[in-house]
C-alpha cells in the first residue's frame, strides 16, 4: 500500500519529492546566498539603524530573516531541508556580527537586548521560510 493506493513495489518505488532532495551543491549555493544576503543586510542594518529601536526590532528582525531565508530559498531552487535552515541561521548571525562591527566596533555586544530580539526574530522567520 502506498499513499495513492495499492501499487507493485517493483514498478512504483517510493521516492521523496524533489524539493526535499538536497545535494551538497545546493547546500553550497545556499551558503553563498546566506553570505551575500547576510553581509548586505548586516551592512544596511549597521549603517541605517545603528542605535536602539525598541519593539521596532521585531519588524526589523522579521525583514532581516525573510530577506536571508528567501535568498537561500531562491538560490537552492526552493529546496527545503534542515541543512538549509542552519545555513540561513548562520546568515543571520553573520548579519548581526557585521552590524556590531559597524555600529559598536565589537564583534559581540553583551548588553544589546534589542539586538538579541532582532536576531531571535530573524532566526525564527528565516527557519520558517525553509521549513519542511
Amino acid at each position: 500500500m502506498t499513499d495513492v493506493g495499492a501499487r507493485c513495489p517493483d514498478c512504483a518505488p517510493r521516492r521523496r519529492l524533489p524539493q526535499f532532495e538536497v545535494d551538497p551543491l545546493y547546500v553550497l549555493r545556499g551558503i553563498g546566498a546566506a553570505l551575500g544576503a547576510g553581509g548586505a543586510l548586516g551592512l544596511a542594518w549597521g549603517l541605517i539603524l545603528p542605535g536602539q529601536y525598541g519593539l521596532l526590532g521585531i519588524l526589523i528582525g522579521a525583514g532581516l530573516g525573510y530577506g536571508i531565508g528567501e535568498s537561500v530559498s531562491l538560490a537552492t531552487n526552493r529546496k527545503l531541508a534542515p541543512a538549509l535552515q542552519v545555513v540561513a541561521i548562520c546568515g543571520v548571525v553573520l548579519a548581526y556580527f557585521i552590524r556590531n562591527l559597524i555600529a559598536e566596533n565589537a564583534l559581540i555586544v553583551t548588553d544589546d537586548l534589542y539586538g538579541f530580539i532582532v536576531v531571535a526574530t530573524a532566526m525564527f522567520v528565516a527557519v520558517g521560510r525553509l521549513r519542511l
